[in-house]
């Protein structure tokens, strides 16, 4: 279960008024696209009017500040086009204070699709889209920024302008910044974009080619006594490589931010998240190849936490407010780390989280492959209300899980199972559950669905002991394996997946659907 924080509400603080200006700017402008030249009003003889109805143009007559407002609601390149307007319209575009420089907007409409594009197509998409985030940081004449979002294939190749761009940003005090590049796994590209330690007025001794790379851009902190991160509220880096110096000085600086996402960050090795004055409240570390430790100590704000990617040291101390946390801990990482293979145990998690287990309301773990242990004495979860597991269905010991999270969990309201499938020999022998009746489990989703016994045994697991269940959905698609942005259509998935799909479809609608109470809402998306 998502929270939405800044990034997603910051639009919504407007006034429905400002709303209503919006689309109703949007729809003039589509009018006087589309209609011929207007005429000219006449005079009859005692002045009455002869000719047709003139259309007043009430939106243009409102004052600067409320079209700046209506604008920085708009896409920026439907926001741009209002230019066209009218001289009264030509520059209020540039005075936005949302510049998302989405690359959906562009010619490719997913970025699944633009890896698939050929090597010297995706240099011109990628070069066209740094001219125009160029042109526009020059147009732009807003004194500050709400948001500034850069979505693309952004390398080191693009240093410099990715250097000015964050310069810009921080020198308009921006409150929302978003670095989300992509790395081309198909085509070979250079290093990923090196956040500039010298913004920071911070030494990087580990490497000397930033040096070099960022040269030409100035020490911002020093000027205006950090005017640049007083307002930074949200922060977002994604296959940009920040280290755990620039992460924490951020932390320490930015006395207002809330959120911080690193995602693919290749040179992070430790994270320090410490200090009852840190207002940060989400914080979300992925896939960050070489982390080996995240301290989390006296973050009395901190509401929510998620962390993908290989075995680390975690340690959480004094997070009092911390009810939601998101674990999945990659064996191909762990492998790699240890040197060898070896199955996840649940009683990690359980270990981290200890000092907060009993304050939490929502609790996502990737537990596949993790082997059952029927000596280890699970946990209260006491205010648990939203569980969410991803499981290997056909792991002998899938259900016993299941079973003890149901027991451990007395106010549980949500389940999600999210079904993988083991080929391991002997992976299939299951260890079979005693009854468990839950008086509080509300809604059931199945992620992953598939014609298989070993699924159909979970489903029915939870139709005998749920006995207060209301609503059951079964979603054979698994979208979890894949960010949104990336989920490839039924073209791209391959015929093998969606025929798969297609018969999970059919198996629920025709062998399990009958099984289920009339009582209970089925749901087969």
């Amino acid at each position: 279960m998502k929270k939405k924080g800044p990034a997603s509400q910051f639009s919504q603080s407007k006034s429905f008024l400002l709303l209503k200006e919006a689309s109703s700017a949007r729809n003039h402008y589509r009018r006087r696209r589309c209609m011929p030249k207007r005429k000219k009003k006449s005079l009859g003889k005692k002045g009455e009017n002869k000719g047709e109805c003139i259309l007043v143009d009430r939106i243009s007559e409102l004052p600067d500040e409320i079209l700046f407002s209506i604008v920085s609601l708009l896409p920026l390149k439907e926001a741009a086009a209002t230019s066209v307007l009218s001289k009264r319209w030509q520059y209020v575009w540039t005075s936005t204070t949302t510049l998302n420089f989405d690359a959906k907007f562009e010619v490719h409409e997913n970025l699944w699709r633009f890896f698939q594009m050929k090597p010297e197509l995706k240099e011109l998409e990628t070069r066209r889209y740094v001219d125009w985030v160029n042109t526009v940081v020059e147009q732009h004449r807003s004194p500050a920024i709400e948001r500034f979002r850069v979505c693309s294939s952004i390398n080191s190749r693009f240093t410099s302008s990715t250097d000015k761009w964050i310069h810009y940003a921080m020198s308009k005090r921006v409150q929302i910044l978003e670095l989300v590049f992509r790395f081309d796994f198909v085509t070979p590209y250079p290093e990923l974009y090196q956040f500039p330690h010298k913004l920071l007025g911070l030494k990087n001794d580990s490497t000397s080619k930033l040096t070099h790379m960022h040269s030409d851009i100035p020490i911002l902190h020093s000027c205006g006594s950090n005017v640049g991160f007083k307002f930074l509220k949200v922060l977002h880096f994604q296959y940009v490589d920040v280290t755990g110096e620039v992460l924490e000085y951020f932390l320490s600086n930015c006395q207002v931010l809330e959120r911080l996402t690193v995602n693919s960050a290749m040179n992070l090795v430790k994270l320090r998240v410490v200090g009852p004055l840190i207002a940060l409240k989400y914080l979300d570390i992925q896939w960050c190849a070489v982390l080996e430790s995240i301290e989390i100590l006296d973050a009395t704000n901190l509401v929510s936490f998620i962390y993908k990617g290989g075995a680390i040291n975690l340690l959480l101390s004094n997070v009092p407010l911390l009810v939601e946390v998101s674990i999945s801990e990659d064996l191909v990482a762990s492998f790699y780390r240890e040197g060898h293979y070896y199955f996840k145990s649940i009683e990690l998690p359980f270990s981290q989280l200890s000092s907060c287990l009993s304050q939490l309301a929502v609790l996502m773990l990737d537990i596949k492959g993790a082997m059952y242990n029927e000596n280890h004495v699970f946990p209260v979860l006491a205010n648990l209300k939203h569980l969410e597991l991803i499981v290997t269905a056909n792991n002998r010991g899938a259900l016993c899980h299941l079973n003890s999270f149901m027991k451990a969990s007395p106010c549980l309201r949500r389940l999600v199972l999210k079904l993988g499938f083991s080929s391991l020999k002997g992976a299939g022998k299951k260890e079979r559950v005693g009854k468990c009746p839950h008086p509080n489990l509300k809604v059931a989703e199945i992620v992953g669905y598939r014609a298989e016994i070993c699924v159909a045994e979970h489903v029915m697991y939870l139709i005998k002991n749920a006995i207060a269940l209301e609503k059951l959905v079964i979603d054979p698609v698994r979208r979890w394996e894949y960010p949104s942005e990336l989920y490839p259509s039924e073209k791209d998935r391959g015929v093998k997946q969606v025929k798969e799909e297609v018969e999970a479809r059919d198996h629920a609608m025709q062998q399990l659907k009958g099984k289920v109470a009339s009582t209970i809402e089925f749901v087969c998306l």
